[in-house]
């Protein structure tokens, strides 16, 4: 019975054992294939995935293909298009050719037609020469000049002898009665205006502010204008000397300001200095305006004026440059009248002959060639250009209101009194001193006072310091002994001043 039981113990636990393990053996199965569905199900996630990036790509590519294809369909159309118009342009060219040459073609035969007939008309007078003459072509033309020739010869010459004689003499009463009339007409009085220019003053105490403590006041004047001011010789006057007329221009109306107002030091100076180079400006526009208005000229360009106006500040051997072109101005009218030429073109060209001398020393150039090129900036017609440009002989004369202008000019500047020569050898000699001393890299300004025996130079403080000004000095005597030929000695003074400014605020 107990191995029974035994037995049925053992068999119900083989039993329950078995049945465990087809459980376990179920559920690890079960496991594996969750596994395995899993992973299928990420493959097939992936490979969808992959395929609509493969999709998209494609897809990518054949727009991207299209569009080059649209590209180069473009390119093509653009490039037939070109083709087709080079070929309309060619057939169209191929066509006035054609026409052209037919054209010449037809010319071509139509001079032929005419050289036939011409030629046919020569032979058909040599014939007819030939029937009435026995004489050939050549020896007819020969033998009828000969006759005439020993016929006419002797009363010809004496003819043209006769004309000659008597256009002369008509000639030489014309012009002389011309000149007579129009100097007759214009007459002018000549004032010598030479280098010095006098101010009036109210009493001499006013002397002892414009000197200055110690000298300052009349030291500063004549620095910032230039100019040598005397004021001992003279009562109740300063005399202003200088061989620049615009230095001493600017000087008298400083000065004029200064004694005005009472105020006179360093400071003010330099103000007044600065107005009265504004108010000369404002002169010498004024007195372009009035040349061109007392010439009777109309429609002049604005800085044209200025510069005719500068021209009154400018002198040609002691003669006023702006009241010579005026007298210029004058004459070639009056002349134009009696010639019965363009009396405008004359008048205005006479004025503006000398236009460039406004500039020549800014200018390289003669003052003709200035003239010129400043006249075309401006707009004045070529006919007055023509004119004004032959009075030094350097062009030739083209037109009778050039002569007309040439012998205007040279009454002008003939007439008694009116030209200087020693004054302008001067002026140049002052002018070449300045130049000179200029040339050194130091000088700020320098000036020529004392009728040139004597050199003021400003030098930049800093470029040179106090020794550098004593050697500059040396130098600058040294180039001038070398240079220029100067009677006498002449003083080198070289002033190197330093200048601090500072606001308070």
């Amino acid at each position: 019975m107990d191995f029974l039981m035994g037995l049925i113990a053992l068999g119900a636990g083989l039993l329950l054992g078995y049945v465990i393990r087809q459980n376990l053996a179920k559920k690890q199965l079960n496991t594996a294939e969750a596994q395995a569905a899993r992973i299928l199900e990420k493959a097939e996630k992936q490979v969808e995935t992959i395929t609509l990036d493969a999709k998209k790509e494609a897809l990518q590519i054949l727009e991207e293909a299209k569009k080059e294809e649209k590209q180069r369909q473009e390119k093509l159309n653009n490039q037939e298009d070109r083709l087709e118009k080079r070929e309309v342009q060619l057939e169209e060219q191929h066509k006035s050719v054609d026409n052209e040459k037919r054209r010449l073609l037809e010319k071509a035969e139509m001079i032929k037609e005419i050289q036939k007939e011409s030629e046919e008309l020569r032979a058909e007078e040599a014939r007819k020469l030939a029937e009435i003459s026995s004489l050939s072509k050549e020896q007819a033309a020969e033998e009828l000049l000969r006759l005439v020739e020993e016929e006419s010869k002797e009363a010809l010459v004496k003819r043209m002898t006769r004309l000659e004689h008597d256009a002369h003499e008509e000639l030489e009463k014309r012009s002389l009665n011309i000149m007579a009339t129009i100097i007759h007409k214009y007459s002018r009085s000549h004032v010598s205006e030479f280098t010095t220019t006098t101010v009036s003053i109210p009493s001499d105490e006013v002397k002892g502010k414009i000197i200055g403590k110690e000298g300052r006041n009349i030291r500063a004047l004549e620095k910032e204008t230039g100019v040598e001011l005397i004021v001992d010789d003279t009562p109740e006057s300063v005399i202003i000397s200088g061989f620049d007329p615009v230095r001493r221009e600017i000087a008298r109306i400083a000065l004029e300001k200064l004694v005005s107002d009472g105020r006179i030091h360093p400071a003010r100076i330099e103000e007044a200095v600065e107005e009265a180079k504004k108010e000369l400006d404002q002169k010498i526009k004024e007195a372009g305006d009035a040349a061109a208005f007392d010439a009777g000229i109309a429609g002049l360009h604005p800085k044209l004026l200025y510069i005719l106006g500068r021209l009154r500040y400018r002198y040609s051997y002691k003669q006023n440059v702006l009241l010579h072109s005026l007298e210029v101005s004058y004459l070639a009218g009056a002349l134009a009248a009696e010639l019965g030429a363009d009396v405008t073109c004359a008048k205005k060209a006479g004025l503006l002959h000398d236009i460039g001398k406004a500039v020549d020393h800014e200018i390289e150039g003669t003052h003709v060639k200035i003239g010129m090129r400043i006249l075309e900036k401006f707009g004045v017609g070529q006919n007055v250009i023509d004119a004004m440009k032959c009075h030094h002989d350097e062009y030739p004369h083209q037109t009778i209101e050039a002569f007309i202008v040439t012998a205007a000019d040279a009454l002008s500047a003939a007439r008694p009194g009116a030209r200087k020569e020693t004054a302008e050898k001067y002026i140049k000699r002052l002018q070449e001193l300045e130049a000179l001393i200029n040339t050194f890299p130091e000088v700020e300004k320098s000036y020529a006072i004392q009728a040139g025996r004597e050199v003021r130079i400003f030098v930049n403080p800093e470029k040179t310091d106090d020794y550098g000004a004593m050697k500059l000095a040396r130098d600058i005597a040294k180039k001038i002994e070398e240079e220029l030929k100067f009677p006498g000695e002449i003083k080198v003074n070289v002033f190197r001043e330093t200048r601090a400014v500072e606001y308070a605020r």
